[in-house]
């Protein structure tokens, strides 16, 4: 990676991810896009920062020639519990923006990354341990984005050519960026109250195990993934990566060692916890640590240490 473009660069991932790779690569080297434009944000103001719907094929060509990219990082999308709300926008967003963005790849010869999910899974997927390659028949519109974007990466590079490449990611748990919409945020938002409040009431039910992952690992397993030797690379794209499976009572549990008097109850969401209840417990990621040396630093206690003390550094600043 030499020159890079970001779709979806004011989302979760892509808020973290530019600033990380500006550091790697150089700030004038990362070009991020996003549908808006947010006042005094880092990614924004850091380096170059261009409005681009992605279901504007014009526009994403044309902005990916001005900068003359060599790798596309497509990350817009409508995450799970919001595709399921406006499916008819979702498939329009998740699967019309990959195309476009698959098609300037093929078109300028880029290097090509996009997310895949654990929502690609459904409830007939082995449902522990889930292998690389297994059964996938998602019962979400999220679901049918993600495996629908794994089969086009893939044929965008046997049919083409394009270097793609990919991960399913699980749910992704982050300080910097607030919840975009997906059924894991649950995750995220129990440090918030556990700060705020010192309580946290649940959507998804106790007994619900999630494949989580902090962010910075996400983050690392992007770049190393794009890094790799192509010709270790037997899968390219939808590699399962994971750092840890967790049900709620256990983060809470992590919590109390920082703060004893966390209280955790339940308002369970019948359409999040179906999402939640048709994905897997725990996912294999062998294949990713065979192939490109996929590894994570952080478990529960060490993301919950972290977390806790960099999100009442945040919430401390931001009533300052």
């Amino acid at each position: 990676m030499k020159k890079i473009l970001v779709t979806g660069a004011l989302g979760q991932i892509g808020s973290e991810l530019v600033m990380k790779l500006r550091e790697i690569y150089g700030d004038s080297n990362v070009v991020a896009t996003d549908i808006r434009k947010l006042e005094n944000n880092p990614v924004v103001d850091s380096g170059p920062f261009e409005i681009l719907d992605v279901t504007d094929p014009l526009l994403m060509a044309d902005i990916a020639k001005t900068y003359e990219v060599d790798t596309i990082i497509h990350l817009a999308a409508l995450l799970s519990a919001t595709a399921e709300n406006k499916p008819l926008m979702a498939w329009d967003l998740n699967m019309g923006g990959l195309i476009n963005a698959l098609e300037v790849a093929r078109e300028q010869k880029c290097q090509f990354f996009t997310p895949s999910s654990i929502g690609a899974f459904g409830p007939t997927t082995p449902k522990d341990n889930t292998p690389q390659d297994t059964i996938q028949r998602p019962t979400t519109m999220y679901g049918v984005n993600k495996v629908s974007g794994e089969l086009l990466c893939d044929y965008y590079y046997h049919k083409f050519g394009v270097d793609t490449r990919g991960v399913r990611f699980p749910g992704l748990i982050s300080y910097v960026t607030p919840p975009g919409g997906g059924t894991t945020d649950y995750a995220v938002e129990i440090y918030y109250e556990a700060i705020k409040k010192g309580s946290y009431t649940s959507y998804i039910a106790a007994g619900t195990y999630m494949d989580m992952m902090y962010m910075p690992d996400a983050l690392n397993a992007i770049i190393t993934l794009m890094e790799a030797n192509a010709s270790r690379l037997k899968h390219r794209n939808a590699f399962n990566i994971t750092a840890m499976s967790f049900e709620p009572e256990e983060i809470a549990a992590s919590i109390r060692k920082h703060i004893p008097d966390f209280k955790l109850d339940y308002q369970v969401d019948p359409a999040r916890q179906a999402i939640a209840d048709s994905w897997p417990n725990s996912i294999d990621p062998t294949a990713a640590k065979e192939e490109w040396g996929f590894h994570a630093e952080y478990d529960l206690d060490k993301m919950t240490e972290d977390m806790l003390k960099k999100l009442q550094e945040k919430l401390t600043t931001s009533r300052a």
